[in-house]
């Protein structure tokens, strides 16, 4: 039971209603563990109003598992659309009656005798269990150097991007060269205008490969299913593989060949020029390793299990030389394709590490009853995919029965 008033503290809070808070969901209703999920907006949000407009899924919809829900379409190897996984979510939700209260924000989580109380817009909770849902992409990150630049550059991060006809006429530079980065890049190019990619890290990625789309190599040999402990250093922020929700291979040498003018990173910029880095080679060089890792580990796989896979020779290496530098006012808009970060400044509990992001052995905090969920390799590379979020959720749902069993605890209001 969930309270907001004085009383005894049995329930949990689930802070988000996305593929994690509602995998979260599941697996309590499951387990009959009485729990409300809170959420700012709607069910599944940020898959319709952080998307754009010809945005589609990574993994193919075959792929798209969660805890008692799998999609059961005509199309299990297509890609999904952000509207199309919204109502996939929504769907899920409906179909266990999921216990949502949408619109209400919360605004603190703070430690009370036996529990926790959370402050929102709708008043306050007090559970004995909060689980934190609301995943690795709640602030759109953007670089200090975007204060830099003339009032006149129209500025957008990808969470607010829709399509090329929302910016101005003129040059786009496109700021970042993860999925994101590299899709908005090719479409915006194909609609005629000059693109600038200032290229970061990233790791490029065969679409499909002997046959096989890259995610069912992925899924045969494990590799969705490496554990955090099993990595040589923790993974940090480390780069996304590129890939598009299609049947072609997507990386900066594809985009130069359409026109993309492709430079190092972003350093700032002086005297009405853009500055990059002269470090396109190496970046490009380092992302195109990944794709010749991925290739030998298949091959390596292949010749171990003799799968009846035709061969297939790898592209030879493709150069790309950094453009020009262009001047400021030859550019009209910059689109910042520069990631997202964690929103935790709510939470008032000593549970975060000395970078800010909450400290945690597989989702479960040193603070009694305190969770986190849907976070890149919280537990497995495959964490904050959809794919992947339901195992973690399992796993939380049983710590959380665990608790549950222990003598309820009463607190003051």
């Amino acid at each position: 039971m969930i309270h907001n008033v004085t009383g005894t503290v049995t329930g949990t809070v689930v802070v988000g209603a996305g593929q994690a808070g509602l995998a979260m969901s599941r697996c309590l209703t499951d387990r009959g563990l009485p729990h409300v999920v809170l959420e700012r907006a709607a069910v599944a949000d940020s898959w319709h109003s952080r998307r754009w407009d010809s945005f589609r899924l990574l993994s193919p919809n075959w792929q798209t598992r969660l805890p008692g829900w799998r999609y059961a379409g005509a199309d299990p190897g297509g890609f999904m659309t952000g509207a199309e996984v919204a109502r996939y979510l929504q769907d899920y939700a409906w179909s266990f009656d999921a216990p949502v209260r949408t619109g209400v924000d919360v605004r603190r989580l703070y430690r009370v005798a036996g529990g926790w109380r959370l402050t929102t817009s709708a008043g306050r909770f007090l559970a004995r269990n909060v689980v934190v849902a609301t995943g690795d992409l709640a602030r759109p990150r953007v670089p200090a150097v975007a204060a830099d630049l003339p009032a006149r550059i129209h500025q957008l991060h990808t969470a607010d991007y829709r399509n090329p006809e929302q910016l101005p006429p003129g040059a786009v530079l496109v700021v970042g060269a993860g999925p994101s980065g590299q899709q908005i890049a090719l479409e915006l190019v194909r609609t005629g205008r000059t693109v600038h990619l200032a290229v970061g890290r990233h790791k490029a990625l065969p679409r499909r490969y002997r046959g096989h789309d890259a995610y069912c190599w992925m899924d045969r040999l494990g590799m969705l299913d490496r554990t955090v402990d099993t990595l040589p250093a923790p993974p940090g922020r480390t780069p996304n593989a590129v890939l598009t929700g299609g049947t072609r291979d997507l990386d900066v040498p594809r985009l130069a060949a359409e026109g993309v003018v492709a430079h190092g990173r972003l350093l700032g910029c002086t005297d009405g020029r853009l500055r990059f880095g002269d470090d396109l080679s190496a970046t490009l060089a380092e992302a195109a390793g990944n794709a010749t890792r991925f290739r030998s580990a298949v091959d390596a796989f292949v010749a171990r299990t003799r799968m009846d896979v035709p061969p297939e020779a790898a592209p030879p290496p493709a150069s790309v030389h950094a453009g020009a530098a262009p001047a400021l006012d030859g550019i009209a808009a910059v689109v910042w394709a520069t990631g997202f970060g964690r929103d935790h400044g709510w939470i008032e509990a000593p549970v975060t590490g000395v970078d800010g992001d909450i400290v945690h052995t597989r989702g479960v905090t040193a603070a009694a009853g305190l969770h986190v969920l849907g976070l890149r390799w919280q537990y497995r590379r495959s964490s904050s995919f959809l794919d992947g979020v339901g195992a973690d959720a399992r796993y939380l749902a049983d710590v959380i029965a665990e608790r549950t069993v222990e003598r309820p605890t009463t607190v003051a209001a």
